[in-house]
């Protein structure tokens, strides 16, 4: 059978890895994908990483047993605390998404920029090294306690969210950051709050369209791009309520809900 058919696989604690799924079938639509949203357990970001390694094999195995020819941890947290493990197990590619820290840090004018995302995230030794390795750079570290949960509930536009987000960015605002890192896959969907709250000049950048690219790269370079000229096969699983899934996907597509 011809590989290159097969799907490329993304796992995502909830439906926040949407915003990477959306990058990835823009740059290349004609790749069958499949979109596990394993909401029954968000968010991630407050689980052990014994926890989280434990979940992030059973999302892949589940994507490998639908023949994944890759995967994509579409997860900040899963990737910050379970990436190294993934690869160690599993023989077929594997592609992470870190925060835009190194981004960041080389285009900042004010050296302050701020990064919001899980406790996971910002407790994992992948997350400390790499900010470790930044020299006269103010990094604002902000935990978004209860976020992806509200988001998961569908509480996108709700005031409480924007009740969080003035509380959490309130401190960066007044430290002169110039940009905004989003350390969570579930993060891009506030974009049109955070953009009220700060001011014009803050740029907010997250890991979506760099991840689309990679995954172009590493399809490429292992010879698994798909070459056919029709658009792909799109499918989604979630273990809870469709509901919020089908409408972050503005009920464009069928979601099956699936216990895994």
């Amino acid at each position: 059978m011809d590989k290159n058919i097969n799907p490329i696989g993304l796992f995502d604690s909830g439906i926040g890895g949407t915003s990477i799924w959306k990058e990835i079938h823009t740059l290349l639509p004609n790749e069958n994908t499949i979109y596990l949203a394993d909401s029954i357990n968000a968010p991630y970001g407050q689980k052990t990483k014994e926890e989280i390694i434990e979940l992030s094999f059973k999302n892949t195995e589940f994507l490998l047993e639908q023949n994944s020819k890759i995967i994509v941890v579409a997860c900040n947290t899963a990737t910050t605390n379970a990436i190294k493990e993934l690869r160690a197990k599993y023989d077929v590619p594997i592609i992470g998404i870190e925060p835009a820290i190194k981004p960041a840090a080389i285009h900042t004018k004010t050296k302050s920029i701020g990064i919001l995302a899980t406790k996971g995230t910002l407790s994992s030794e992948l997350f400390y090294k790499t900010v470790s390795n930044l020299e006269g750079i103010n990094v604002i570290e902000q935990v978004g306690y209860d976020l992806v949960k509200l988001i998961e509930e569908g509480k996108i536009d709700s005031n409480e969210i924007t009740e969080l987000l003035k509380t959490y960015l309130q401190p960066m605002i007044e430290a002169n950051i110039d940009y905004l890192v989003l350390g969570c896959s579930h993060y891009p969907y506030l974009v049109p709050q955070i953009k009220k709250i700060l001011p014009e000049s803050v740029k907010i950048i997250d890991s979506g369209e760099a991840v689309a690219r990679q995954t172009k790269l590493v399809l490429e370079k292992n010879d698994l791009l798909n070459n056919s000229n029709k658009k792909g096969d799109l499918k989604f699983y979630v273990n809870s309520d469709p509901t919020v899934l089908e409408s972050i996907l503005e009920n464009k597509y069928t979601v099956t809900k699936k216990d895994f």
